[in-house]
């Protein structure tokens, strides 16, 4: 009991683990996004002063340029006096003031010439409004510039008097700087989104792997639960047949006992199948297994191969044999348990009768191998699957189904050992009419 409910444990937390981690990973890309908007907002609004600022005194030098136009009309040796020093109402607003009163007022083209070459100057945009206004009843006295609606971005620096009194002020508005905000915040903006994009993916990687690691997990289960209940039918079987003939109970009944010492082989011999073929897969994948190839005469390895299914199989089998070829350049012990691994899935995923046709052809390059049963099939969706090591889509639900055994190593072996020999493996199918397997062995190391 202990032992089987340890992995479900185990699965769970790992489970609620990878969830804590995924869901921090997602709150760690949310605080870096906040911290990038704040960042981002406060860079704009220290650029907006700026805007501000500049706008200001943009406006001031062209009042300022204008002004000295209109002064330039006066008679010579008139006297302005530009009006007391006031913290709040600039020394400029008496001139102003005065020059009005004597006659000369303000051009209104002359300052929205000087204006816009000021702001183009400045790079400070093409888009602005000049109000000359009472700030106290908001009347509005003259309206020039672009002409544009102010949008989200407006900058509306603080007014100009050129009254002292306040009754008349110039307000300057950029209405849409968004090519100004652009050019100072661009690298900024640019390296934000880079840092993002990268963040974003390294999360997104870091998920996947997670995610990848889940599966990976789940699989050695799957794979421990099934190599645990296939080696321990044989295994139980075995204890049996040797507490039998330990016991002396089948001393004096000889075909008993043989049968039992048989039992006991067959079983030890699967077990040792089972080993050897995770063994060999981990060589091949590593590249420490060498071929011994031959030319394997394919006849008597069939014949040996369609009894032994013909005898041990539980559901009728009938085999037909087509040799347009009668050899391969293989190694024989692993082309061997290749072609026994097919026949014994052909079987596994049939039905109630089985009909495996294998021919044998032979063309310049290669030999084809082709086994064709009237099983289950494979569903599409699954067949780029077969071959992976632990596959376990179609084939545990076949197993469900049909109460065969098996982890998922079969085919895994099969297509390394094809691969080792440098051929190929190709597989068609229909599921619920027929499957076929296709193996191209190469008929010298030349091909290769």
């Amino acid at each position: 009991m202990r032992q089987n409910t340890t992995i479900p444990m185990n699965t769970s937390r790992r489970k609620k683990n990878i969830i804590f981690i995924t869901i921090l990973s997602v709150l760690g890309l949310l605080g870096a996004m906040v911290l990038q908007v704040t960042w981002i907002f406060n860079s704009y609004e220290l650029i907006r002063n700026d805007i501000q600022k500049e706008s200001y005194a943009t406006i001031e030098k062209a009042l300022e340029e204008e002004g000295n136009i209109r002064f330039g009309r006066t008679p010579k040796g008139t006297e302005i006096l530009s009006g007391p020093t006031n913290d709040t109402i600039p020394p400029m607003a008496y001139f102003y003031q005065r020059l009005t009163e004597m006659g000369y007022p303000m051009s209104l083209h002359n300052l929205d010439s000087i204006t816009s070459e000021l702001l183009f100057k400045n790079e400070l945009g093409d888009q602005y409004y000049i109000y000359i206004m009472n700030p106290r009843t908001g009347k509005i006295f003259h309206e020039i510039g672009t002409r544009k609606a102010p949008s989200f971005m407006a900058v509306k620096p603080k007014y100009f008097p050129i009254r002292s009194d306040y009754t008349q002020v110039v307000q300057l508005v950029l209405t849409n700087p968004y090519q100004t905000f652009l050019k100072r915040m661009g690298l900024l903006l640019a390296g934000t989104f880079i840092i993002m994009l990268l963040v974003i993916v390294c999360i997104g990687h870091q998920v996947r792997f997670i995610s990848r690691f889940e599966k990976i997990f789940q699989i050695r289960e799957d794979f421990s639960y099934a190599m645990i209940h296939d080696m321990k039918t044989p295994l139980t079987t075995i204890i049996m047949a040797l507490k039998f003939l330990r016991s002396g109970k089948l001393d004096d009944k000889p075909e008993m006992k043989d049968r039992y010492f048989s039992i006991a082989e067959t079983e030890s011999d699967h077990l040792l199948t089972l080993t050897n073929k995770v063994l060999t897969i981990s060589k091949l994948e590593n590249h420490k297994l060498e071929m011994n190839k031959t030319t394997v005469d394919l006849v008597p390895m069939l014949d040996k191969l369609t009894e032994k299914f013909k005898t041990k199989s539980q559901k009728p089998v009938e085999f037909t044999l087509d040799f347009q070829s009668k050899s391969a350049y293989a190694d024989s012990e692993y082309l061997e348990e290749v072609i026994s691994n097919l026949i014994d899935n052909s079987i596994k995923y049939s039905k109630d009768s089985v009909q495996i046709n294998i021919t044998a052809e032979e063309s310049d390059r290669y030999t084809a191998l082709k086994i064709r049963d009237n099983g289950l099939g494979i569903a599409e969706k699954d067949i780029h699957l077969i071959f992976q090591k632990f596959e376990r889509t179609s084939a545990v639900k076949r197993n469900r189904r049909n109460g065969v055994s098996g982890f998922g190593l079969g085919l895994s072996f099969v297509d390394q050992v094809v691969k080792a020999h440098h051929g190929k493996t190709f597989v068609t199918s229909i599921e619920g009419e027929f499957t076929e397997f296709i193996i191209y062995l190469p008929l010298t190391d030349s091909e290769e």
